[in-house]
């Protein structure tokens, strides 16, 4: 059995996106349960109000006498209703996975039970929506008035939320810190979460590419009719089960967490030291500072 991953240790980049992929091959199994449990009802209910909204929305196309006629009947209650779903099942996905990682470091590096991690999305849930709100408000409020600040505070709004359930830190000190994280490696840490997130859109691609293809395939044959209601509920499907490759990048960002974490405080080292002569495997870590 290979050895469980520490989080708590100063990692370069390439040694960030090897043990990305590690940690979730060592516990896929218990990722995806969780991922399951906590975010399936979430998902299944946007996934039910986009397939509404995307039938209701054609038929819209077809039958608008106007511009304005076709916005109103496309931006409607069910639209809102698809925002609030995917608001709610975005919010409980990063609460899940950060949470299992929480509790995984919280038990020197074990793989967690569902109700550990249960006790501390109950906990961080509501705390993380009302948050999640105020940041996208903020981000976007940065990339209108110019896309330079939006850019350059992405990194830090990526941190935001593993500062605060892994230090179970409030608003403040949580957006403050993230900054202070960044502090000399801010570019390292834009191009590694730059990267992960690359390679969860390509996978999350790949997946969904014989729902694209039948997309395209049906739209070039139906023409002026528009796509079937079988196709788009094929592919809304298909998009929506694909949201599962978000653990790559919540994962990838807490590694980038733990290891500008450690650069800054050392708290890794200072628990090995504390070890000393209590496990003779308390400095099998290799890293330096």
């Amino acid at each position: 059995m290979s050895e469980k991953l520490e989080f708590k240790k100063v990692r370069e980049f390439g040694e960030i996106i090897n043990d990305l992929f590690l940690f979730i091959k060592q516990n896929f199994k218990a990722l995806l349960k969780v991922f399951v449990y906590f975010c399936g009802i979430f998902i299944l209910g946007s996934m039910i109000s986009g397939i509404y909204q995307q039938i209701e929305m054609q038929k819209s196309l077809k039958t608008a006498d106007d511009f304005a006629s076709m916005m109103g009947k496309i931006f409607n209650l069910n639209y809102l209703l698809v925002l609030i779903f995917n608001m709610v099942s975005y919010t409980a996905m990063n609460v899940s996975i950060l949470s299992f990682i929480a509790v995984y470091v919280k038990k020197g590096n074990e793989t967690p039970e569902l109700e550990e991690v249960w006790a501390y999305f109950k906990f961080y849930f509501f705390r993380v929506l009302g948050s999640g709100i105020l940041i996208s408000i903020f981000v976007g409020l940065c990339f209108v008035c110019l896309l330079i600040p939006g850019i350059y505070v992405m990194p830090a709004m990526m941190l935001f939320l593993p500062v605060m359930i892994y230090e179970n830190a409030g608003f403040s000190y949580s957006f403050d810190r993230a900054f202070k994280l960044l502090k000399g490696q801010w570019w390292v840490t834009f191009g590694t979460i730059l990267l992960i997130y690359f390679i969860a859109t390509a996978c999350q691609s790949l997946a969904s590419l014989p729902a694209l293809i039948l997309t395209f395939f049906s739209a070039f044959t139906e023409g002026a009719k528009g796509l079937s209601n079988t196709v788009i509920i094929i592919s809304t499907t298909v998009q929506y089960l694909c949201q599962v490759f978000i653990i790559i990048p919540l994962v990838g960002i807490s590694f980038c967490y733990f290891n500008l974490a450690e650069r800054l405080d050392s708290t890794g080292l200072m628990d090995r030291i504390e070890q000393m002569g209590s496990s003779k495997d308390a400095f099998n870590t290799p890293e330096e500072y």
